[in-house]
């Protein structure tokens, strides 16, 4: 028997298969884990999820297992690794903004609410539950999402438009928007 997935999921891969089932969508709370999924969204800018996800594992070798205090270290050696590693997305200006992400994470970890709520924050600290029908129903942006957007680019985050910014949350689980007819869909988060 198979299971009903949300339509942009690719059933023949069994990775994909299980980033849906077991992360997309789950509200994530963990500051260095959100850091390391923003990251990450930014690096898929005008490429697919499929794309970054398979790269995932060579992403976190290559940065070192996404520790900012590590990243925010990096230097020109270190970016010039980063540029001839086959295993991720070389791309200057996206390795440029993750090393620079690195630096502001730390700044807003420091502060009271710390990375993770300042993310929270644009929801109110309570996952958005939406019931879309299709993916039809599912916006590409939202107004948490620019929200989200324009308090990273205050900060100096690059590659965090309202739309990346919608499919982190997404991601997140800040947003849940599994579609009604699928098996991952839950009717409230309680």
């Amino acid at each position: 028997m198979s299971l009903n997935r949300c339509g942009w999921v690719i059933e023949t891969d069994p990775l994909y298969v299980a980033y849906h089932d077991d992360e997309w969508g789950r509200p994530l709370y963990d500051s260095r884990a959100l850091w390391e999924l923003l990251c990450l969204e930014g690096f898929q800018a005008g490429l697919s999820w499929i794309t970054i996800l398979r790269k995932r594992e060579a992403f976190r070798l290559a940065f070192d297992g996404f520790d900012p205090d590590k990243v925010a270290q990096f230097g020109e050696a270190e970016i010039e690794a980063l540029l001839a590693n086959p295993g991720i997305i070389r791309s200057r200006a996206k390795i440029m903004a993750t090393i620079t992400a690195a630096r502001l994470y730390q700044d807003i970890e420091r502060e009271p609410d710390g990375f993770s709520g300042f993310i929270w924050s644009v929801v109110n600290h309570q996952p958005i539950h939406n019931h879309p029908a299709s993916l039809a129903d599912v916006p590409v942006s939202t107004a948490q999402s620019e929200a989200l957007s324009a308090k990273l680019k205050k900060r100096g985050f690059k590659f965090c438009g309202p739309v990346i910014c919608y499919a982190f949350m997404q991601a997140a689980g800040l947003v849940v928007d599994h579609v009604v007819t699928c098996h991952c869909y839950r009717p409230s988060l309680t």
